[in-house]
């Protein structure tokens, strides 16, 4: 499952916005047709990911030290203030009143992937964000090590790229 790019949808006025619908298709594969969102802790805007993401949250918060207040405060935060939010037939949501102002949203929504998770956020707030984002990485000069490809089944029999492998099936 993966999230990219950005996309601007409408918000009608009972807080109806439709899902992307490449983001749709992915999050339908996970079982549930629908998203789990929260406020982001860190900025004005949406925390949105799939339920299996929000079942590797609650996994992570296992692994804190049980009743420690970073433990505490991070499932209050993120498990304790999330949503569940089914497509409806038109593949829309209806965002809850407190999370749309918390991220300022008025009339348009934005849809930002970051991988394997999305944001919902304003598009004008977002814009600024996306223009802090880009200065501070060229500012940087920040890079990115790539993390190796996943071998095909070709390459881990030592096959060079593109050769077939055979199978018990191709010798009958």
């Amino acid at each position: 499952m993966l999230f990219t790019g950005t996309h601007i949808h409408k918000l009608d006025r009972k807080g109806r916005v439709s899902v992307p619908k490449r983001f749709r298709a992915a999050l339908e594969e996970d079982g549930f047709a629908g998203i789990y969102v929260y406020e982001s802790p860190k900025e004005p805007t949406v925390e949105g990911c799939s339920e299996s993401h929000m079942e590797r949250i609650a996994a992570s918060l296992d692994d804190l030290e049980m009743f420690s207040d970073e433990a505490e405060d991070l499932a209050d935060t993120i498990l304790g203030a999330s949503h569940a939010l089914p497509f409806d037939g038109e593949g829309r949501i209806i965002l809850p009143p407190e999370l749309i102002e918390y991220a300022g949203i008025t009339d348009q929504v934005a849809f930002v992937g970051r991988g394997r998770t999305f944001r919902i956020w304003n598009p004008d707030t977002f814009a600024d964000r996306k223009t802090a984002s880009r200065t501070r990485v060229v500012n940087r000069g920040s890079t990115l090590k790539l993390k190796p490809a996943a071998a095909s089944p070709a390459r881990s029999a030592g096959m060079p790229p593109g050769s077939a492998v055979e199978t018990p099936e191709d010798e009958a």
